[in-house]
């Protein structure tokens, strides 16, 4: 079940969340309250893991039968009979539990009850998404949305009135949503085919690869813009400007080598994207605050 959970795919949000956690802590950490802050991330890092390892689990729970049809899908743990239905919707029921928990936390820490106000609708935004693909080629944008509520949820918990003054969280919300509904479209070119045989709206199956291409081009090119427009600090720039070039050889991966060199293009390139913009941005608010 760990294999399918893929922990490693947690580097797409968590740097993001922990980015947006220093932003909203930034006024906390200039009059000193290093130890408040301390647990609130603790909770945000917690909850970050509980939250993915339920849209995974329920993303397995709602495709195991759409996977064991896709020679691609067919070895994971559900569909090759490794592990029972029942024991997957246990550890989905644990790790919903758990975030839930967590979200009132901050309720005790903090009186702040807007995490666990939001964690059930949130729950089950993240949980669904599966189901998307079933009706619209906006599944993507489905997925890319989960993941950018990650930095306004984790300031959100941080400091809730946060979110009305800094348009920069907003932006770099935007930013996760395009760039991962566009690396999400170039994921599921390795599925075109059976999506097509199994009915699917995967943008490639419904629109063409081309088209699709096309997309996620355009929608890389507006999370570059964003990143640009970004004011936390000068390492932060410097990043931006690293990750616009990190985009442009993504697409030149794809338009060389297709799907053969998929990790490259899925997980390393974008797992670089996101561990460099979060530490870069967290460094710029530790070192110029």
């Amino acid at each position: 079940m760990a294999g399918d959970i893929k922990i490693a795919h947690s580097v797409f949000a968590l740097p993001f969340a922990l980015l947006a956690a220093f932003m909203a802590g930034a006024a906390g950490m200039v009059t000193n309250e290093w130890s408040r802050f301390g647990w609130q991330l603790l909770l945000v890092v917690l909850a970050m893991i509980l939250g993915r390892t339920w849209a995974m689990l329920a993303n397995r729970l709602l495709d195991h039968r759409l996977d064991a049809l896709n020679p691609r899908t067919s070895g994971r743990a559900i569909p090759s009979g490794r592990l029972h239905v029942r024991h997957a919707m246990a550890g989905l029921a644990f790790s919903g539990v758990g975030f839930l928990i967590v979200c009132s936390g901050f309720l005790l820490l903090d009186g702040n009850p807007w995490p666990i106000i939001l964690s059930v609708p949130v729950l089950l935004w993240i949980g669904c998404y599966p189901l998307a693909k079933r009706f619209t080629f906006l599944c993507h944008a489905w997925l890319g949305s989960s993941l950018a509520m990650s930095p306004l949820a984790a300031a959100l918990a941080i400091q809730p009135g946060v979110l009305l003054d800094t348009p920069s969280l907003w932006m770099l919300s935007g930013m996760v949503l395009a760039w991962v509904t566009g690396f999400d479209v170039l994921y599921s070119l390795q599925d075109v085919d059976i999506d097509k045989d199994q009915g699917l709206h995967s943008m490639p199956a419904r629109l063409g690869v081309g088209n699709a291409l096309w997309i996620s081009r355009l929608l890389h090119a507006v999370a570059a813009g964003l990143l640009l427009f970004i004011d936390i600090g000068p390492l932060f720039f410097i990043a931006s400007l690293a990750t616009c070039l990190l985009l442009v050889w993504e697409h030149m991966v794809i338009a060389r080598w297709g799907t053969q060199r998929m990790t490259l293009a899925f997980f390393t390139l974008n797992g670089v994207i996101s561990c460099v913009l979060g530490l870069a941005g967290i460094l710029d608010i530790l070192l110029f605050p």
